[in-house]
């Protein structure tokens, strides 16, 4: 099957994936945002998205998308990496054109990966796994809360400095990954041509700015909230 048997199949499955991931960050930015107006109608959208069948169902595609990015992008790595043989030991000065995140993309990645595995140990693992698991209430900073009290999970995590300031650096790595990573699976997928590559980019420029800076601005509110 050319999808698995050739480099452009393998591009286009990474990229298919990725777009399906940053449509993802946009509802999950959005959910986010209502916690700043309503932390009632951000426990009620926990609510909803809670240990229900839809939404166990939602996570697994959620986590099968992540895992065939992720697998691809290591793939087509060591297939580059491959390819160019004892030249990717040589020093190279980076091409007037060739943007800084897209030589970089793996490292970033990864370091978007890692992050992961923080986000899910502190909201996932003691909120809808919790909920899969029968507790009613989990442990959060001495006390105990319900696994749907999404709003106590944010106040508690982003009253710490060390944490907001990790992931504001996730959300930095995160927004050059993408920045690049969107209008480059835009480009694969073939929705693009001479004209529309340079508008793609900006789009892809505003568009995930806007994400990010949701996310951001989620968790500097909350930690300026916390020190008032």
């Amino acid at each position: 099957m050319w999808l698995l048997n050739s480099s452009i199949g393998r591009k286009l499955i990474m990229s298919l994936s990725g777009v399906f991931l940053i449509l993802f960050l946009l509802f999950h930015a959005s959910m986010n945002v209502a916690a700043v107006f309503s932390e009632e109608a951000y426990n009620a959208i926990c609510g909803f998205l809670g240990a229900n069948w839809y939404a166990v169902a939602g996570t697994l595609v959620l986590a099968a998308g992540f895992l065939i990015h992720i697998v691809y992008a290591i793939w087509l790595t060591l297939q580059n990496r491959k390819a160019r043989g004892s030249d990717r030991y040589a020093v190279n000065v980076r091409p007037k054109n060739v943007e800084w995140a897209s030589q970089n993309m793996f490292v970033l990645g990864l370091i978007v990966v890692c992050f992961l595995g923080l986000h899910f140990t502190q909201f996932w693992y003691k909120m809808m796994f919790a909920e899969l698991m029968g507790h009613h209430e989990v442990a959060l900073g001495g006390a105990m809360v319900s696994p749907q009290d999404g709003a106590a999970f944010i106040r508690y995590y982003f009253s710490n400095i060390v944490i907001v300031v990790l992931y504001l650096v996730w959300y930095v790595a995160l927004w050059f990954h993408l920045t690049h990573g969107f209008w480059s699976a835009i480009q694969t997928i073939g929705w693009s041509n001479g004209i529309w590559l340079k508008r793609w980019q900006v789009i892809s420029n505003i568009f995930v700015t806007l994400i990010c800076l949701t996310f951001a601005f989620v968790t500097v509110f909350f930690y300026v909230k916390s020190i008032l």
